[in-house]
């Protein structure tokens, strides 16, 4: 149903605060037609949020498109940053450009700061053919997916890409995993290096690049690869020698037929050793599909690694409108990591255990082991009552935790809008918060429709000295034609008024977990809902798994 009313009721927009700076206390495709203009009280945010993304460099006619699918121009989605540590004025960020409604987007464009995100320049990269790939340079792909950008301690940056063309496993598909990098500061781009490719016989999904912090001569990426056999190890990709050469990509964890591992991260821990962090999803073709985050660790530069220790269950309901059931995308089943100082390694993801299967909140377990133990999962948000999705993680130097995350909070009744809003909360000590407001209210809504209302698997989180910097994607309230934008919160000299704070205030004690038959049936089906959305012709894939392995 068309919205009429769609910015009737929706009130001018909150003042968007800044993050304090140390310690912090505590679906139609584009076209011509467009929407009418907003209320000038719904034009995008200003100072001090920064809009890094501009208009699509792609012209809409660069290909990709496949029967059923919908383009949409101009939509920004998934976004990352990173910092270089050798010039922390130097940011990188990259995100999906011109998303697709069955995966993927026209390609991956890099933005680059060189004043702590306060102005930046766009480039393309050659990760697809929209972007200049082809057969020369190693990036004739129709999409790319799942952009993810690392700084060496050297400086030298690299950026990765999902590449491929046709649905999964599709006679004639292709799925790669392309990595590229940067010695003059994101300024230029290496041709694609390809990691790996198969054909209609596997497809690579939701890879990650990690330079390890304490040796700029290893780089680390890892990924999911699922087989028409019915496995979904985690693989894994390093180079020794700062990018000069990879050595040949191999599984680092199996969890076995008919399981898969997804959102595979590394992290570099406080006393040189990595650490993958994952989400295993077990049964995925039975009728009570779970999901638990893991963690596997190396201490050789991920030449060997250790037998898994479980953080805990994934228990995510997923997100829908509170008003009319319609599902949003968010990041369910996609845990967050980050290290702090000596062994503390924080994991943070949705889940809807604080809720009784109601709704997600924001779970976060720590470890002070490098891994080995994890505390009890606490909820974080500070609205329990509405739905909370898409956490991102960083830890500053002296161990405060940050965490931003999207929520419902400022909602109303009217169905012909979605409230959303973008916090933030940190703590010294994981028992008490102190919270604060990034952006918002903006109308979920006009977000691009890829298996639900889609900002993206993940959003960004980074740091800049003693700064919390987010890196994220919202609506920018200017309708159809260009539903979405990125947007970078710089470190501010002085923060401002805060819109909401939460001073000595612990969270809520852990309760025991009634996973119920109801409860059981909500977490299986959004694990449906997210591979379907997640992988490109998951039906077909499915139903050639179960034919090359009847039940």
């Amino acid at each position: 149903m068309a919205k009429k009313n769609r910015y009737k009721r929706l009130y001018p927009a909150i003042l968007v605060a800044s993050l304090l700076l140390a310690g912090c206390g505590g679906g139609s495709s584009s076209s011509s037609t467009t929407s009418p203009p907003p209320p000038a009280s719904l034009s995008p945010p200003g100072a001090p949020l920064v809009r890094v993304s501009g208009p699509s460099p792609y012209p809409a006619s660069c290909g990709g498109g496949m029967a059923g699918s919908v383009n949409y121009e101009n939509a920004e989605v998934e976004p990352y940053v990173a910092v270089n540590p050798t010039n922390p004025s130097n940011l990188i960020g990259i995100w999906q450009q011109d998303r697709w409604s069955d995966g993927g987007a026209h390609g991956l464009v890099i933005g680059r700061s060189l004043d702590d995100g306060k102005t930046w320049n766009e480039q393309t990269i050659p990760f697809s053919i929209c972007g200049g790939g082809d057969s020369t340079n190693g990036g004739g792909y129709a999409r790319a997916s799942d952009p993810w950008v690392t700084f060496s301690p050297s400086g030298v940056a690299y950026v990765i890409s999902i590449s491929f063309s046709g649905n999964i496993m599709a006679p004639g598909s292709l799925s790669s995993v392309l990595v590229s990098s940067s010695t003059d500061g994101g300024a230029t781009w290496s041709n694609p290096v390809t990691l790996i490719l198969d054909g209609a016989n596997a497809f690579n999904d939701k890879e990650t690049i990690a330079a390890d912090p304490n040796n700029a001569n290893y780089v680390y990426a890892v990924w999911d690869r699922l087989d028409s056999s019915g496995y979904g190890p985690a693989y894994f990709a390093r180079t020794a020698n700062g990018g000069q050469t990879w050595q040949a990509a191999a599984p680092i964890y199996d969890p076995g037929f008919n399981n898969q591992t997804i959102g595979n991260e590394i992290v570099g821990l406080s006393d040189g050793s990595i650490v993958d962090v994952f989400e295993e999803i077990d049964g995925t073709s039975s009728s009570s599909t779970t999901g638990v985050i893991k963690v596997i660790h190396s201490t050789d530069q991920g030449a060997t690694w250790s037998a898994p220790v479980s953080v805990a269950q994934d228990l995510s309901v997923g997100t829908r409108d509170p008003n009319t059931g319609a599902p949003v995308r968010d990041g369910g089943f996609l845990p967050q990591a980050a290290a702090g100082p000596g062994g503390e390694l924080v994991v943070v993801w949705q889940d809807g255990r604080f809720s009784n299967g109601q709704h997600d909140g924001i779970a976060l377990s720590r470890s002070m082991d490098y891994g080995q133990t994890w505390s009890t999962p606490v909820e974080i948000n500070s609205v329990p009552s509405v739905p909370a999705f898409t956490p991102s993680v960083a830890v500053l130097a002296d161990g405060t935790i940050g965490v931003s995350y999207f929520d419902f909070r400022n909602n109303t009744s009217n169905p012909d809008q979605l409230i959303t809003d973008y916090w933030f909360t940190s703590s010294t000590d994981g028992v008490h918060w102190s919270e604060q407001h990034i952006s918002g209210p903006f109308d979920l809504d006009l977000a691009p429709n890829a298996g639900g209302l889609f900002l993206g698997d993940y959003q960004s989180l980074a740091v800049i000295g003693q700064a919390f910097v987010p890196f994220f994607v919202q609506t920018n309230n200017q309708g159809t034609a260009n539903r979405t934008d990125d947007y970078v919160l710089p470190p501010q000299p002085v923060p401002l008024a805060l819109t909401r704070r939460i001073t000595n205030v612990a969270v809520a004690a852990p309760t025991e977990v009634n996973l119920n038959a109801a409860f059981r049936r909500r977490v299986h089906a959004h694990v449906v809902q997210f591979l379907r959305a997640e992988i490109p012709g998951w039906e077909k894939f499915q139903a050639k798994r179960q034919q090359t392995n009847p039940p």
